[in-house]
């Protein structure tokens, strides 16, 4: 089980699944919401996801796809802590909010079609110039 929350502790929540990937995504919108050269979204399924404290709040964006994706955030501090594309059965939990920090050795990465100059992708990483 895995255990994370908000920056400032409002809100936390619970994996109760097995992830299904880790992804370092290099695109545009991981670079503003995270305010750093990219995001890093663990993927599991919706059904394994539960909040233990606290009610987060959403807001919903257009992806490049033309679907909507539904933010989760925290209400008081204003954290992101993950993201669900309309119809899909798996949430993208923003892993720098998990209390344990994720090991990045077999994070796949993409949208290196958008990463920014001097971003370093280690040898042999799964890569992708979009998303998968």
């Amino acid at each position: 089980m895995r255990v994370g929350g908000c920056q400032c502790g409002e809100l936390r929540y619970e994996i109760a699944a097995e992830p299904v990937a880790l992804y370092v995504c290099h695109c545009r919108e991981c670079q503003k919401q995270s305010a750093s050269a990219f995001g890093l979204s663990l993927r599991v399924p919706s059904s394994g996801l539960y909040v233990t404290h606290g009610s987060p709040r959403f807001w919903s964006r257009a992806t490049d796809a033309g679907r909507s994706m539904k933010c989760a955030f925290c209400p008081t501090c204003g954290s992101r802590l993950w993201h669900q594309v309309e119809g899909a059965t798996v949430v993208s939990v923003k892993a720098g909010s998990l209390d344990e920090p994720v090991d990045l050795a077999s994070a796949i990465h993409i949208w290196v079609s958008r990463k920014i100059p001097g971003v370093t992708i280690p040898a042999g990483a799964r890569r992708f110039e979009q998303q998968d």
